[in-house]
């Protein structure tokens, strides 16, 4: 029997070594931003929370299997034994006193970690607008007027504000170590507000599968100081690129492992023309724009008066 038995727990040996050489390296548990560092703080909560039941479980096991061993002569054998109000209490209220503090804790965290709720902070944010393509990302900075590829930088201790969105397939836009992410779909636009707390350079990655050149769908995040960001900006504005249209079509066409790209200026309002480009192809209603709406119904009102006016004079 052991010659059938030894070979199978030699082969689990690889997978829980990759397993311990996977921890070397955990960015989850080692975050440069506020919102990583609540998320971080959560899974130790939830863990330890549920450790209170894992690990005594483990511990009686190992006691009861050497206490009822075969050679143990002393141990009670009651065959007959069915029933103890102790140990259902015991069984009982533990688990339902766990999962109510663990329910309680989530639903706060939920709310609190929203991805969509802006961050307090008297710094004024950094909107950045990303488009998932196939298979790199672009970064479009609305209020300096660039744009840039499989790269961002922002200052630290400022909230940046992300709108997301896809001109391909469905994505996942994922900075481990800013924490939270969220997906980018075609036609519709999401939000995230992450935040660093110290200079770093971090990676991003796509956190859903898209493909062929899913795997080179990266891109650096750094995060500096107030100053070294207005210089990178200065630096992009002189790069001899600029996303126009055409420039833009030719970016959105396939290809994989594309190289950090920086673009002086950008068609203005392209996020959402890439948004919009989709509106027609979605089931259902149409989308109804707000600001649409009250140009028409402006409009429609300016008509009825003129109507009312004509009908007066004659």
């Amino acid at each position: 029997m052991s010659k059938n038995r030894y070979p199978r727990l030699l082969g689990l040996l690889p997978l829980l070594g990759t397993l311990l050489l996977g921890g070397c390296n955990m960015t989850l548990l080692d975050p440069k931003g506020q919102v990583g560092l609540d998320e971080r703080n959560l899974i130790i909560t939830a863990t330890l929370l549920m450790l209170l039941v894992v690990v005594p479980v483990i511990v009686m096991t190992f006691l009861f299997a050497w206490k009822y061993r075969a050679s143990n002569k002393d141990a009670v054998y009651t065959p007959k034994w069915s029933h103890s109000t102790k140990i259902e209490v015991a069984v009982w209220t533990i688990p339902v006193l766990i999962i109510i503090a663990l329910g309680y804790i989530t639903y706060k965290s939920t709310h609190a970690l929203d991805p969509y709720k802006p961050l307090e902070s008297d710094v004024k944010p950094v909107t950045i607008e990303v488009v998932a393509l196939d298979w790199k990302w672009l970064f479009i900075y609305p209020e300096q007027g660039i744009a840039t590829v499989n790269k961002i930088v922002f200052p630290a201790h400022t909230p940046i504000n992300f709108k997301v969105t896809s001109d391909a397939v469905m994505n996942s836009f994922f900075i481990p170590a800013l924490g939270g992410q969220i997906y980018a779909m075609a036609g519709m636009q999401t939000k995230l507000h992450l935040i660093a707390n110290q200079n770093a350079e971090m990676d991003g990655i796509s956190a859903n599968y898209s493909g062929a050149g899913f795997t080179g769908m990266k891109f650096k995040a750094i995060a500096t100081s107030q100053e070294d960001f207005d210089a990178w900006v200065s630096e992009v504005k002189k790069a001899p690129k600029q996303l126009e249209q055409a420039e833009y079509a030719a970016l959105a066409k396939q290809s994989q492992n594309n190289p950090v790209e920086l673009y002086s200026s950008v068609t203005p309002n392209l996020f959402q023309i890439i948004v919009d480009k989709y509106e027609g192809m979605k089931p259902g209603p149409k989308v109804k724009h707000e600001k649409k709406e009250k140009e028409v119904a402006h409009m429609e009102g300016m008509d009825m008066s003129s109507h009312s006016a004509a009908g007066a004079e004659e």
